[in-house]
């Protein structure tokens, strides 16, 4: 039931932080071994854990993460930076949300906080709070995030950038500046894992970036998606195998899979990803699900079906398990890291 709460503080709202789980302190092996044995969501996940450690066992596969929707921002922030920390993935394609608004805001010292799908949306805007679902925002906060971006921004040369590149440049910032250190974005510069954000306009860092060329107006920075695009296809022409762990769908998920097409386009003999693993609630009856199951990647040549799960679950809930269940079973001990980012310099 709905509350009158018309007569709320920011502060009232804003008092209950939103605590990332840490994959490390639980052991989730036995739950998949057990999920193994059941059926529906339960078995999809335990074959999406097995499918991810065999990503993990093979020398040369290369991982790509994909991040859409805001799992980030709900308590899985730290899943993905240990994903990096512990050498897990070797490169990734998110939603520019997923980075800015949520992990470079995060690491400014901002935080996002629990509340409820059901509170008068009226009343969160009197008070400058932005919902997601039953996660809060403070609006003001967020906003100041978008002036870091367009400062930053203002310091670079004035030239086309591609994401992985501004990025990197967040990453530098950040190691100087950052109130939460280890942010995704962090970890990622000190790895060498490079991060691409093909909608990258499409968050925070779209206002920063257009407040940073209406103050420079003629000699400013730009975003450069078309080579970002062969720079991600660079990174599959030198994988001699590859696996996908999506999370979402939608740009991400689609970008990576293309760069199977693009590669071919350019002449280049590669493979289609070996392995992959989507985490999604999005519908495939309308022809979307969030850019097509893996089985219909595969009549374009993206993905190989032999290696491929659909786990139809909101992503909160099923990828601790595997995320966790593939830390302790240790195949990240015996990779070496792929350093990817240096292959643009």
């Amino acid at each position: 039931m709905k509350k009158n709460l018309g007569h709320n503080s920011k502060k009232d709202f804003l008092n209950k932080p939103i605590e990332h789980i840490d994959i490390t302190k639980f052991d989730a092996r036995p739950i998949i071994s057990s999920m193994e044995k059941m059926s529906f969501v339960s078995r999809e996940t335990a074959n999406a854990a097995k499918i991810y450690n065999e990503m993990l066992y093979e020398k040369d596969c290369t991982i790509f993460l994909t991040l859409a929707g805001s799992t980030s921002a709900a308590g899985c922030m730290h899943i993905y930076r240990d994903l990096v920390k512990y050498n897990m993935v070797d490169a990734i394609v998110a939603t520019g949300a997923s980075i800015i608004d949520m992990d470079f805001f995060e690491a400014l010292g901002f935080k996002h906080y629990q509340g409820s799908q059901f509170q008068d949306d009226a009343e969160l805007r009197n008070n400058y709070i932005d919902r997601i679902y039953d996660t809060y925002i403070d609006e003001e906060e967020l906003q100041h995030c978008d002036k870091v971006i367009g400062e930053i921004a203002d310091k670079l040369d004035p030239r086309p950038y591609t994401s992985r590149e501004f990025i990197y440049e967040l990453g530098k910032y950040l190691k100087k500046n950052s109130k939460k250190k280890e942010s995704l974005i962090e970890m990622s510069y000190d790895n060498n894992v490079p991060i691409f954000c093909p909608a990258f306009t499409d968050s925070s860092a779209g206002f920063g970036l257009v407040m940073h060329q209406e103050r420079n107006p003629k000699n400013h920075m730009t975003i450069d998606s078309i080579r970002e695009f062969r720079e991600l296809t660079e990174i599959k022409i030198k994988s001699k195998a590859s696996g996908l762990l999506m999370i979402g769908g939608g740009v991400p998920k689609n970008f990576i899979q293309d760069t199977v097409i693009c590669a071919e386009l350019l002449g280049k003999n590669v493979e289609m990803h070996k392995y992959a693993v989507q985490v999604t609630v999005a519908d495939s009856r309308d022809g979307a699900c969030s850019s097509s199951t893996l089985k219909e990647a595969s009549s374009w040549g993206k993905v190989d079906t032999s290696k491929e799960q659909m786990v139809f679950a909101e992503a909160t809930s099923v990828l601790p398990l595997i995320a966790s269940d593939a830390f302790h079973r240790g195949a990240w001990k015996k990779r070496q890291r792929k350093n990817f980012s240096k292959i643009f310099f």
